[in-house]
């Protein structure tokens, strides 16, 4: 065990641990979006951010990849910290402002405006979904590609990945599809995800889009069956 000062705090914490998961065992709140317990670390979503160091000599970093060490001094809730968090949820919130996760990250964080042009984009590049399907279902169907403004979550040469179990992971873990997707209570046979989100292992039915058929997460078969059987036209 090592002790470390947190929020002005002296605790004593699991040497080698992560400062993310030193803070939530102490029962304090680090918002996260790209963070899920079973992946791996990645830090791309910077909403882990908190300051170490002392004043004057202090700097930010992702607590989600950096390990505590002996004596070191974190805030979580700096004057700094808050204000980067802030800007962090409006940038999200312009480019995936029908997302309810962000909203509510929004919310909870008092941000009541969004100073930038909303783009209505339907990735953020958590990489949750990449890191699902490689660590935990051990497809590797998907991943990054491109880099800057470019960089996407697609499949190896756009095409449909002969890896992919359809095992609906990244849908589950996906920020903005759990946001949009109806779920089995859809009032219409097509979920309204499935015509907004573009997703890389996509296939064609109809005119319904899903990477599963029947569809798993939100029983788009079923509910054809059930229409047809009610003389509805699906």
């Amino acid at each position: 065990m090592i002790e470390i000062r947190l929020n002005g705090q002296r605790v004593k914490v699991e040497e080698g641990v992560s400062v993310l998961d030193a803070s939530r065992f102490y029962g304090v709140h680090i918002p996260t979006l790209c963070f899920l317990e079973g992946l791996s670390p990645y830090g791309g979503c910077r909403l882990c951010l908190v300051e170490i160091g002392k004043p004057g000599q202090s700097k930010l970093v992702t607590s989600c990849t950096y390990k505590v060490e002996e004596g070191l001094v974190v805030r979580t809730q700096s004057e700094r910290v808050i204000k980067r968090r802030q800007m962090l949820l409006e940038l999200y919130l312009a480019t995936c402002p029908s997302s309810k996760i962000i909203q509510d990250l929004a919310s909870k964080h008092h941000v009541t405006q969004v100073r930038f042009q909303p783009r209505h984009e339907d990735c953020i590049l958590c990489g949750l979904c990449v890191r699902m399907c490689k660590e935990q279902m051990q497809g590797k169907a998907i991943n990054f590609a491109h880099r800057g403004t470019e960089r996407a979550v697609c499949t190896p040469f756009d095409k449909k990945s002969e890896e992919c179990r359809l095992c609906g992971g990244c849908m589950y873990v996906c920020p903005a599809c759990q946001a949009r997707c109806q779920g089995p209570g859809a009032e219409e046979a097509i979920c309204n995800a499935c015509l907004n989100l573009p997703q890389p292992c996509l296939e064609h039915f109809d005119n319904a889009m899903c990477y599963m058929d029947p569809c798993v997460a939100c029983e788009l078969e079923s509910k054809r069956e059930h229409d047809v059987k009610g003389g509805k036209k699906a």
